[in-house]
């Protein structure tokens, strides 16, 4: 099967059950791996797609590592054949993830997408560009992240689209959910965090490519 990072014909993915993460990937690390690994397992993804980010528009610039970097730290860490990487917004010349879901949407019309994200981003989401247009377009799965189950679950977002959550036990069916409909999954929580990672880098005067090496470029 042919990577996203590369030209996809619509009928390829006709039917697939298809979940993407997006993020910065500043750098990629086992915890992105981890929630991934649950959710092909939880919602019986075909695939699972990792939208390395050109920059977030709600994070600086000043500790961003190159694109090519966080890319290349991405593929390192996926380790499956199922968690593919790709550069695909950059090749969509989106920016926000509405537009990008869009943008999806149009070019895969037969594909079931599952939005992938954090208990974190569910809490802060309403600070996101057109952010009601995410749940109306895609089903979204979330996943406990550090301490934000309360703020996650007692948010903006949480309350508006209370009465469209799917109990897990339905979770396998999710992608198939007409939106607005969403899930939460309390799990076993992985320790890496990306902020902690580069200051550890920091520390050590090393950059990200400092871990991976030129090769994975």
């Amino acid at each position: 099967m042919k990577s996203p990072a590369s030209p996809l014909s619509a009928p390829a993915l006709a039917g697939l059950r298809v979940g993407l993460l997006g993020g910065s990937f500043n750098p990629a690390h086992e915890g992105h791996r981890h929630i991934s690994l649950l959710a092909l397992k939880y919602l019986q993804l075909d695939e699972l797609w990792w939208m390395v980010s050109p920059q977030n528009p709600l994070k600086s610039k000043t500790d961003m590592a190159p694109f090519a970097e966080r890319l290349a730290s991405a593929r390192e860490v996926a380790r499956h054949p199922r968690i593919l990487v790709t550069d695909i917004e950059t090749r969509l010349h989106t920016r926000y993830t509405a537009d990008t879901l869009h943008a999806l949407k149009r070019r895969y019309p037969r594909t079931h997408f599952v939005w992938i994200m954090g208990a974190d981003n569910l809490a802060q989401i309403p600070k996101w560009e057109r952010w009601a247009e995410i749940f109306a377009a895609v089903p979204v799965a979330i996943f406990d992240r550090g301490t934000y189950v309360f703020p996650a679950l007692s948010g903006k977002a949480a309350r508006r689209y209370g009465a469209k959550r799917v109990g897990v036990e339905n979770a396998a069916r999710l992608a198939e959910i007409a939106p607005p409909a969403w899930a939460y999954f309390h799990i076993r929580r992985h320790p890496a965090s990306a902020t902690s990672i580069r200051a550890q880098y920091a520390k050590g005067g090393r950059r990200i490519a400092g871990r991976f090496g030129k090769a994975a470029l």
